[in-house]
């Protein structure tokens, strides 16, 4: 048996009919199903104001543009996706990279730590895998120190803690929707945003008109494989958790595992073992695609301000991803079970 990393099939006869509505009409941007996502996916995360943009590190720069962070300190972990810190810089902010904790988010020690000790504006904590940052206590140091929040929320789409779900927690929170995320539609981002004076200063960076402005904009076409995405998120993220269930099951005890924090909608499942570069390399080898994320920290990837990090720097050296995406069979995920067990036997 092969099992591929990931598998999109969201290209279903519903989402067929709806490009060919599009392709029928002639309006292949600002059209309908752009402007249904948007008032969609704003009412289910709860949030007053939500624009779609191109990708996902575009809806982060334009949420740090938003708050005004050139020149200024924004924090953000050590272990994230590239988009993040590169975000910043081309925001003009400066990056400042702290550790983090078991659940792979940011260490609220350190955090304070580093607001103490820098006159920080932002500070973008980052629902990695799918698990949540503990917003409810970084929006109480922000309101006792005085900076933004800026969620990326790039892969936790349905993601909540007590109720409220990511990228409703901060001034700010940027989604992507490239075509492995929980909603997907292969290219674009949102960003999405509570605090009126952000939204406000969203409006005028992203609409042309009263200043100089960007063209971000979805296609029509992005947009209605998004919406179909969209309206399968609930079912596709509770298919995600019993997957990942059975994982945890299997492999407690035996691997590193994350902790989890409110729901985590498992956008990626990771283990990790100090002799991950072998155990990815015979996984491959028999038929589970296995990837390492990530195999880097930020302030190694670009000259940064950071503070010790070796909780992080042993997940740079030890995390691994299983597949995990919704059309996983139960045989298939027997078959990735039964296999990564084989393979620590023979470790």
């Amino acid at each position: 048996m092969q099992i591929p990393f990931f598998r999109f099939d969201g290209i279903t006869d519903e989402v067929r009919a709806s490009l060919e509505e599009i392709l029928s009409s002639g309006r292949l941007t600002r059209g309908k199903f752009t402007k249904l996502f948007e008032e969609e996916f704003a009412r289910y995360l709860g949030v007053p104001f939500l624009k779609t943009v191109n990708s996902g590190t575009t809806a982060l720069y334009a949420a740090l543009r938003a708050v005004d962070v050139k020149d200024q300190f924004v924090v953000v972990p050590a272990l994230s996706f590239m988009a993040t810190v590169d975000a910043v810089i081309l925001a003009g902010g400066k990056p400042l990279v702290v550790d983090v904790d078991e659940t792979y988010t940011l260490d609220l020690n350190q955090l304070e730590d580093a607001v103490k000790r820098y006159p920080v504006k932002a500070v973008v904590p980052v629902h990695l895998f799918g698990n949540m940052a503990d917003t409810e206590a970084i929006r109480d140091l922000s309101q006792r120190y005085g900076f933004f929040v800026v969620e990326d929320a790039a892969q936790a789409h349905g993601a909540e803690l007590k109720g409220v779900k990511a990228g409703a927690w901060g001034d700010a929170a940027a989604f992507s929707f490239y075509a492995t995320k929980n909603v997907a539609m292969g290219e674009g981002g949102a960003v999405a945003a509570t605090n009126p004076s952000v939204a406000e200063r969203l409006q005028k960076l992203l609409d042309f008109g009263e200043e100089p402005a960007f063209n971000f904009r979805l296609s029509e076409f992005q947009s209605a494989v998004g919406l179909h995405s969209l309206r399968k998120l609930d079912e596709n993220n509770r298919r995600r958790r019993e997957i990942a269930a059975r994982y945890n099951e299997s492999f407690e005890g035996r691997f590193g595992l994350q902790k989890e924090r409110g729901y985590c909608v498992y956008h990626v499942y990771s283990l990790r073992h100090p002799q991950r570069d072998l155990i990815v390399k015979m996984l491959n080898e028999r038929g589970v695609a296995t990837k390492v994320y990530y195999s880097y920290l930020l302030h190694e990837l670009r000259e940064t301000e950071h503070l010790p990090t070796p909780f992080a720097e042993r997940l740079r050296d030890e995390l691994f991803a299983l597949p995990i995406y919704p059309s996983l069979t139960d045989e298939e995920v027997s078959f990735v079970i039964e296999t990564v067990l084989q393979v620590l036997e023979e470790l």
